[in-house]
């Protein structure tokens, strides 16, 4: 796989890293399989996908323990692992909580580490901003992580400019990590300039619309039970058999350039800025392997064009 720097200032990294959480969270958790994960993360590796991400609430706490097991031994050396903080699992109708406080923070970085394995992560990414914490603060105790070695470099996720800024007057932001796909394209207005102009790596998250524009899911019915996105609005029945037509015009695009719809929805990402690195999740290794290629296909200005005069999706995101 080609490769690309995270950020004008970071370590060089594929173009395309794995989102992990699917592995143990989220999506049909009861077809969890360890095991295989283990060997997907791994397979990783070797086809030069080494920005391995997952985050300390993803399980909760077990998703870091499954890429530990995966990084162990020489594994390690080959990955740039990045990890989370910020979400602590809630209770009653509140899946999970915003916990930005410093003290948090300080004691979240060891526990990940103990799980992951590891005397250090590559990036230590806040996973929401706390409304009830300043910025500053949180920043600060993400940066005392950086001071004591335990994180080679920090990062935001799904934050605004302003916020970024704020970050910015205590320490270096490295990178920031928000949705963007072929249906979700809010961060093109603001956020992915000002991380261009900056040097600041941005990291998408969900580019391939949660795996909607594969064209793998074509009805509500075919979610598992316990399935998240069943609560999402986009994959409500209705607006599912809308959004069809944006799969179907991703489809027409990847027939003719020779690709997969999975494919076409990461060129495509990947054309949005020099510091973008998408990080589609998978637990599966044909998908695995399709999503790498992705770094390969070349899209044409035309390609592009069509591809950007897509329709908004129907339903929000949340």
């Amino acid at each position: 796989m080609r490769n690309a720097t995270l950020g004008s200032e970071g370590p060089e990294i594929g173009v395309i890293g794995l989102g992990c959480m699917g592995m143990t969270w989220a999506y049909d958790p009861q077809s969890r399989d360890d095991e295989t994960s283990i060997g997907v993360i791994r397979q990783a590796l070797d086809l030069g996908v080494t920005l391995i991400d997952t985050a300390d609430i993803y399980g909760p706490y077990s998703n870091e323990e499954v890429v530990g097991a995966a990084l162990a031994g020489p594994h390690r050396e080959r990955a740039v692992l990045a990890t989370k903080v910020g979400l602590v699992p809630g209770s009653g109708t509140e899946r999970v909580v915003r916990n930005g406080r410093p003290e948090h923070v300080r004691q979240a970085i060891d526990a990940s580490l103990r799980r992951l394995g590891t005397d250090h992560v590559d990036l230590y990414q806040l996973h929401r901003v706390d409304p009830e914490v300043p910025i500053e603060e949180t920043w600060g105790a993400l940066a005392e992580a950086v001071e004591a070695g335990k994180a080679r470099r920090i990062g935001l996720s799904e934050v605004g400019v302003e916020e970024i800024k704020r970050a910015q007057a205590v320490h270096p932001v490295a990178s920031v990590q928000s949705e963007l796909s072929l249906w979700t394209r809010d961060a093109l207005a603001e956020v992915l300039p000002y991380t261009e102009a900056e040097g600041i790596a941005f990291l998408p998250f969900s580019p391939l619309g949660r795996g909607f524009l594969t064209g793998s899911i074509s009805s509500f019915d075919e979610l598992p039970a316990d399935d998240f996105r069943r609560s999402l609005p986009r994959f409500q029945q209705d607006a599912l058999k809308a959004n069809l037509a944006l799969v179907e015009r991703v489809g027409a695009v990847a027939e003719r350039v020779g690709g997969t719809p999975a494919q076409v929805a990461l060129a495509w990402v990947l054309a949005q800025g020099r510091y973008v690195l998408p990080i589609p999740g998978t637990r599966t290794p044909r998908y695995l392997v399709d999503n790498a290629a992705a770094a390969e296909l070349v899209l044409s200005a035309a390609d592009l064009a069509e591809l950007d005069a897509l329709p908004a999706p129907t339903g929000g995101r949340y």
